[in-house]
This record gives structure tokens, sequence and C-alpha cells, in this order.
């Protein structure tokens, strides 16, 4: 029996998720019950309309916000009541994040910015002890994504497609277990983002990472293994998809 329950238990959890925002003297409900879960090696695309919930969701599940009611879950154990610094570790080891507009530091280099996650991870004097530990691993990873000519350069000096692909090694370097994406491909044209898709799958597939993405491209959510519709900040329907 418990090892059913091992097998069955997901890597990853929203269960019954209620957040509201203040906005005036008002109470705005954004999520009303909402629900997901991942296995791992899981691509799952989260879609709807603008105000259904679907950033709110993704930053709930990584510890970016907190639940008003419900519970977040990682193999089983609950992570949202956590406090401040376990949060922190969790966000730092477990999850990994891309967002639309990239966020990559402007002052720094591009390798610069891939080995922040790392530089954060550990003490000054941890850093300095696995300076060339830290900066191998992100040469790696910005090698992983097409980028090792780049290393130098700052954001300016990069499309928004080499932008994207430094973010998600930004995200990565740490070896996450979940990426968390949201709308990684909603400020590029088609062609761009078609590669940024591929890059995604390719680590969902070679590597067994989680992923769970934001968009409101359906061409792009089909590319997902399963597609979660949220409506007024309820899950409405679960579509199964063949990966693209």
């Amino acid at each position: 029996m418990a090892e059913t329950l091992k097998m069955t238990t997901p890597l990853i959890a929203a269960e019954a998720i209620s957040k509201s925002y203040i906005k005036g003297s008002h109470d705005v409900p954004v999520l009303r019950g909402a629900g997901l879960r991942a296995n791992r090696g899981e691509f799952i695309s989260v879609v709807g309309q603008s105000g259904s919930g679907k950033s709110t969701l993704l930053h709930v599940m990584g510890l970016l916000d907190a639940p008003d009611i419900g519970e977040v879950l990682l193999q089983g154990q609950r992570i949202d009541n956590l406090n401040q610094k376990a949060r922190d570790q969790l966000r730092n080891h477990v999850f990994g994040f891309i967002f639309q507009f990239y966020h990559l530091l402007p002052e720094l280099s591009l390798l610069e910015n891939v080995m922040t996650p790392l530089m954060i991870r550990y003490s000054l004097m941890g850093y300095w002890k696995r300076r060339r530990e830290i900066r191998e691993s992100a040469l790696s990873m910005l090698k992983q994504v097409g980028l090792e000519h780049r290393i130098r350069h700052r954001p300016s000096e990069l499309s928004g497609g080499e932008m994207q692909r430094g973010a998600i090694a930004r995200a990565l370097v740490g070896r996450p277990e979940i990426l968390l994406a949201d709308e990684p491909t909603g400020n590029l044209d088609s062609g761009t983002g078609g590669e940024i898709m591929d890059l995604l799958k390719s680590l969902n597939e070679e590597n067994q990472l989680t992923i769970i993405m934001v968009t409101h491209d359906e061409s792009i959510a089909a590319q997902a293994h399963r597609i979660v519709r949220l409506t007024q900040g309820r899950i409405q329907t679960i579509a199964h998809e063949e990966a693209a």
C-alpha cells in the first residue's frame, strides 16, 4: 500500500487554491478553488483568458505568492506554510522560473546573470571556494542553450530570443526539478517562439524536467503533454494532447 501511494503521489500539487487581491476597498477574487497536479517529467500548459488566474496559480505553486485558502504540496508534503528561509531554499533548489520579460540584470554580462542563482545559494565564503565550479556550471548551461558565444554580452546587446534562452539557462543552472514558465514565448515572434518551445521540449524529454507553462497561445499550449484550462479562477477542463 505504501509503495502504491508513493507511485501515485504527484511531484507538485496545488490543492483547492483560492486567492484574492485588494483593489481599493474591494477584494478581487482571482483563484476560486483551483487545483493542479503534475507528475515528474510532465509538461503541462495552463491556458485561459487574461485575468483568469493563470499567472497567480503559477506564482502560488512556486512559492512566489501565498494562497488565502488551499495547500501546495511537494511530493506529498505541504510547503506553502513553511518559514521564509525554507521557502527561499525551495525556490533556489527545486524551482526554476522564466517569465515573458526575461528579468535579466542589465548591468551584468550574460554569464554573470546565469551564475546569479548559484551565487545566491552559497555564503560569500562558499561562493569563493566554488567560484570555478559555479562558472563552469553556467558555461555548460549556456552551451546547452546555444549561447556560449555570447557570454560576455549584456542583455541590451542580445535579441529577444537570446535573452529568453539566457533566462532559461539561468533558471536551470541550479538543476531544479520543476520549471515554471509564465508566457515564455509571449514577447517573441512566432519563429523565435518556436525555437524556445523546441528547447523546452528537448529539456523535458532529455532531462525529465517537469514543466508547468502558462500561455494564452493555443498552438503553443498544444505542444505540451496536457492542457489545463482556467476560467474565472476555476479549472474547467483538462485536455490530453499528443506532444508535437
